[in-house]
C-alpha cells in the first residue's frame, strides 16, 4: 500500500482531537476542487498558501498603533499577526482542536488591513461609502479569495471553507463585520475561528499596553491608578517581586506585568472554555456553531477587565495626540490619493489600469483595492512622488 503521510496525520486527528474539533478530512473542501496533497493536511496547504503571499509580506511595514516610520521597536501587524497566532496555537492544544486550522486562520486574520491602520480603513470606508465602504475583514476574504493571483486554475488561494469562514466571522469589540450569506447559516463559526477571536483581542490589549508603557505614552502610575483591579494586583505582585532585586529595572517591570497578564488572561480563556465545553457536552464541529454564544470567551470577571483595559487604552492611548497625528497625517494621505486617482485613473500603475473601469463601482474597487494594498511607506512614497514637484518619480519604479 503506497505511503501517504497525509492520511497518518488526519488518522492521528481523529485520536487526539475532541469530536468537537474542525478534522482535517471532514473539511467542508474548497470553492474550486483539488487534488488533496500527499504530505500536508488541507489546512495545513492553506496556512503555507498563505504566509507566500503578498498581503502576508506586506505586513511587516503595516501599522499596529504607531506608523512604521516612527520607529524600529514597534509592533507592526505582523508582530501582532505572529503573536495572536502564537496565543491562538496555545488555547488550541490545550483544548483539543485543529492548530493547524487555528494557524491558518490567525496568520491571515489581518492580510485586509489598510495602511496606517483603523485610520487608514476609517478613511478608506468614509471614501467607499456609495459603494459598499471598506471592511478590513471582508478584504482580508476578497484577498485570499480573489486579489491574489498565483494559481492558474482559480482566482485567489481557494481556500477550505472552515479558514474562510474563520476571516469573514471574525469578530472584535473593533471588528463587527457584516459577513456573507455563505457564513451565515449558523449562529457562530467553528471553535477554531472563536479561537482567533478571543486570541486577538487578547493579544492586541496586552501588546499595545507594552508599547504604550515603552514610548512613554502611559505612565507606571497613570496605569496603577487606572481602576482596573486586575491591572493592581499584578502591579503589586511585580513590586514584590522587585523587591531588593536591583535587575529588575523599570523596564524588566513593564515586561513583567505584560507578561503576567497575559498569562492570566489566557489562563482564564482555557478554564472557562473548558467549563463551557463540558457544558454543553458537544460531539461535533456542528454542534459548537449551533450554540447561540461563542463558547470560546473569558469568565465575566475577566471579561470586564478586558473591556476596561481597551477602554483605558481608547482614551490613554489610541485617542492620545501623537497617535492622532499620526493617524490624521495618513487619512490625508489616503484621501488626497484616492482622489486624485478618481479624477484621474492613469495614473495608477499599468497593472492596475488593466483591471475593469466600466462604471464608477469598478473604479471605486479597484482604487479601494490599490489603496488598501499598500504599505505605510509605499503610500508615503506614492503620495511624495504625487504631490511634490522635486520628488523624482521614476528611481522609485512607481508606475510598473
Amino acid at each position: 500500500m503506497e505511503y501517504i503521510p497525509r492520511l497518518i496525520f488526519e488518522e492521528n486527528e481523529g485520536s487526539i482531537l475532541a469530536p468537537f474539533a474542525s478534522m482535517s478530512k471532514n473539511s467542508r473542501g474548497r470553492l474550486f476542487p483539488e487534488k488533496e496533497d500527499d504530505y500536508r493536511t488541507c489546512y495545513q496547504r492553506d496556512r503555507d498558501r498563505i504566509i507566500y503571499t503578498t498581503a502576508f509580506k506586506k505586513l511587516q511595514y503595516k501599522t499596529q498603533v504607531f506608523v512604521v516610520h516612527e520607529g524600529d521597536y514597534h509592533r507592526t501587524r505582523l508582530a501582532h499577526t505572529l503573536e495572536v497566532m502564537q496565543h491562538a496555537r496555545t488555547f488550541a492544544r490545550v483544548l483539543r482542536v485543529n492548530e493547524d486550522l487555528v494557524e491558518a486562520i490567525a496568520l491571515a486574520h489581518d492580510l485586509g488591513h489598510a495602511p496606517f491602520g483603523h485610520a487608514g480603513e476609517e478613511i478608506l470606508n468614509e471614501l467607499l461609502k456609495d459603494f459598499g465602504g471598506f471592511d478590513h475583514n471582508l478584504h482580508s476574504l476578497r484577498i485570499v479569495d480573489y486579489l491574489e493571483k498565483r494559481y492558474p486554475g482559480f482566482p485567489g488561494l481557494n481556500l477550505t471553507y472552515e479558514t474562510r469562514e474563520g476571516l469573514a466571522r471574525h469578530l472584535t469589540r473593533f471588528d463587527q463585520p457584516s459577513f456573507p450569506a455563505e457564513f451565515a447559516v449558523n449562529p457562530q463559526p467553528g471553535l477554531e475561528a472563536q479561537i482567533v477571536n478571543i486570541a486577538d483581542s487578547l493579544a492586541f490589549a496586552a501588546h499595545d499596553l507594552d508599547d504604550a508603557l515603552r514610548v512613554g505614552l502611559v505612565s507606571w502610575e497613570d496605569l496603577y491608578h487606572s481602576g482596573i483591579s486586575l491591572i493592581r494586583e499584578i502591579m503589586n505582585q511585580v513590586a514584590s517581586e522587585a523587591r531588593n532585586q536591583p535587575q529588575y529595572t523599570q523596564q524588566m517591570k513593564a515586561f513583567r506585568l505584560i507578561r503576567h497578564l497575559i498569562n492570566s488572561f489566557n489562563i482564564d480563556v482555557i478554564v472557562q472554555t473548558r467549563q463551557n465545553l463540558a457544558g454543553y457536552q458537544f460531539n461535533s464541529a456542528v454542534a459548537i456553531r449551533e450554540t447561540a454564544q461563542p463558547v470560546a470567551r473569558l469568565s465575566a470577571e475577566y471579561s470586564e477587565s478586558l473591556k476596561l483595559l481597551i477602554d483605558f487604552l481608547y482614551h490613554q492611548v489610541y485617542k492620545h495626540p501623537t497617535v492622532l497625528m499620526m493617524a490624521e497625517k495618513g487619512k490625508m494621505i489616503l484621501e488626497k490619493l484616492f482622489r486624485r486617482f478618481w479624477d484621474n485613473p492613469k495614473l495608477l500603475p499599468v497593472s492596475i489600469q488593466k483591471e475593469s473601469f466600466a462604471d464608477d463601482s469598478n473604479k471605486a474597487l479597484v482604487i479601494g483595492d490599490y489603496l488598501a494594498g499598500l504599505t505605510d511607506r509605499q503610500a508615503m512614497d506614492t503620495y511624495e512622488m504625487m504631490f511634490e514637484p522635486y520628488t523624482k518619480v521614476m528611481s522609485y519604479g512607481f508606475g510598473k
